[in-house]
């Protein structure tokens, strides 16, 4: 039989791949079967996407979030001119914490600047789940995920 954190990786990873809309009340329990992920296995690069089938409006041309170690953290890449990639300065840094939300502790995401905490779980190596929280603002708070890779990134 399969382990709670195996069915929902599985789960999750066939709601990624068919690339459809998907409400929270559906990714939720999945993402909350997942197994933590200390803040030393997310540093690197990482390319996200998002469980809305590509219907929600992207102002800034989200690519992904770079933590570079737990103090400095670029919370937002954008895709740059010419296939590049770069940092999305506006919003500022953010910092990496290893923090308890719903019983688990697991890497988190702090922006410096905005209240605004990410959490994560692993769903493999290479592959995260994130529920970002807008303090005050539940109806902006979503699920978002994150695959490694090793893009180059570019500040302006």
């Amino acid at each position: 039989m399969d382990s709670p954190n195996a069915s929902a990786a599985t789960a999750l990873l066939a709601l990624i791949d068919g690339g459809a809309a998907h409400e929270e009340s559906e990714i939720r329990p999945h993402y909350e079967a997942l197994d933590a992920i200390s803040a030393e296995e997310i540093i690197g690069t990482w390319k996200g996407g998002r469980f809305d089938g590509g219907t929600a409006p992207d102002p800034i041309n989200w690519y992904g979030k770079r933590f570079v170690s737990e103090q400095y953290v670029e919370p937002l890449l954008v895709h740059g001119e010419n296939d590049t990639v770069r940092v999305f300065d506006k919003m500022g840094a953010a910092s990496l914490r290893e923090i308890k939300y719903q019983g688990v502790v697991s890497a988190s995401l702090i922006y410096d600047q905005h209240p605004i905490m990410d959490y994560f779980r692993k769903v493999n190596d290479d592959l995260i789940v994130g529920w970002g929280e807008v303090k005050g603002s539940p109806k902006d708070s979503f699920f978002f995920y994150l695959q490694r890779t090793d893009a180059a990134v570019t500040s302006d």
